[in-house]
This record gives structure tokens, sequence and C-alpha cells, in this order.
């Protein structure tokens, strides 16, 4: 497994939320965190049926256009009774023609399930792949996960996406009611980021 060696990372996206989220996770190491925007970077279209097969795509073209590692994540809620739908498409199906209705999207899920039939409990698990590419093509890739279940109706304020509707397993509150840093402890993305400290920053 290749260690990261620079002192500068690239990090493939444009929400300032996750930025900040992987900059204090670093900062330990040392290790300036930058963005894709800053970088003044587009979106490449993700076109894989994988979250490590997207997260590829995004982190090998920021590294390639900045000659930096670039680290990217791609990331989504796979529930059970669906077939692992949404999965990939997890943010897609909160698309509209003026932004993303995650509301919408929430309520779909819930909609297909009791459509479908399914019996409670209805198992889901958040999914997160990072990959952490070099400008000469290489890469190592860090799939991360939690399992829980979808509750309806919605609950909590807190955090982003799907996180209303998805309580972990061996806690009463779903991601939306759990304090944010508390969640980032946790979580799928949590997961992905300690093996990836292991591999390439230990």
């Amino acid at each position: 497994m290749r260690r990261f060696s620079g002192d500068t990372l690239l990090v493939a996206t444009h929400n300032a939320g996750k930025l900040e989220e992987i900059a204090t996770l670093l900062e330990p190491y040392g290790v300036s965190v930058v963005g894709a925007a800053e970088k003044g970077l587009k979106e490449p279209e993700e076109t894989e049926t994988s979250f490590a097969g997207n997260a590829c795509i995004k982190a090998h073209a920021a590294a390639k256009a900045t000659g930096l590692p670039a680290l990217s994540d791609d990331s989504g809620i796979e529930i059970e009774a669906l077939d692992g739908a949404p999965g990939v498409y997890t943010a897609d199906w909160a698309e509209t023609e003026t932004g993303r209705d995650f509301v919408m999207a929430m309520t779909k899920a819930h909609d297909w399930l009791v459509a479908k039939g399914a019996p409670k409990p209805w198992r889901a698990r958040f999914c997160c792949t990072l990959v952490l590419a070099w400008p000469d093509g290489h890469d190592e890739v860090f799939p991360g996960t939690i399992d829980g279940q979808i509750v309806w109706p919605r609950r909590g304020t807190q955090g982003h996406g799907y996180d209303p509707i998805f309580q972990p397993d061996g806690y009463d509150m779903t991601f939306a009611e759990m304090d944010r840093w508390a969640k980032n402890k946790i979580s799928h993305r949590a997961d992905a980021f300690a093996k990836l400290v292991k591999g390439c920053f230990d």
C-alpha cells in the first residue's frame, strides 16, 4: 500500500462541509487540504455503477488536472428490501429542476417500501468509498459502511440527505437527531477514513 508523503492533498469535492470534515480528520498529520472549487475543477460525470467506480473517476480526474494527490468519496444508502436501491443513485433520487429535494427522495424510499409490503424492520446501510489517487495513476481504495434501519416518519433536523430516516444499529436516534460530530465518529465515512489513515497516513 502506498503511503501519502506530500504536504498538500486535493479533496475532489465542492461540498464545504465535507471539506471541513476531511481537513479536521487529517489535521494531526500536518496535511494541507484544498478543495475542487479552489482549483476551479468541474465535477466529472459519474458513469460507474459502484461507489468505488465513481470515486475513482473523481479522484483520478482531479489528480490528473492538478498534479496533486487527490482524495474523493462516493457514498449513498442501500435499502435491503429495495434490492439495494437507491445505492449509487442516492443523490439522483433527490434531483429536481430547481435543485435537490431530499424530503422527496426519503418519501419515495418510504412509499416504495410500503408498496412492496416489505416487513419491518426495514434494513439499510450507508456506504462510503474513499479513493486516494496519485497523478501517476496509482490509487488506493477504502470502503466503509454502517448498518441500521429505515424509520418513518422522519426524525431530526441535523445532518443532510437521508439522515432523518436512518437509525444506526445500537442507537435509538436517527443520524439527523445526533450531534454532527458524534455522528461523524461512527458514520460510514468514519469507517472508510479509519482505513485510509491506517493504510496511507499512520
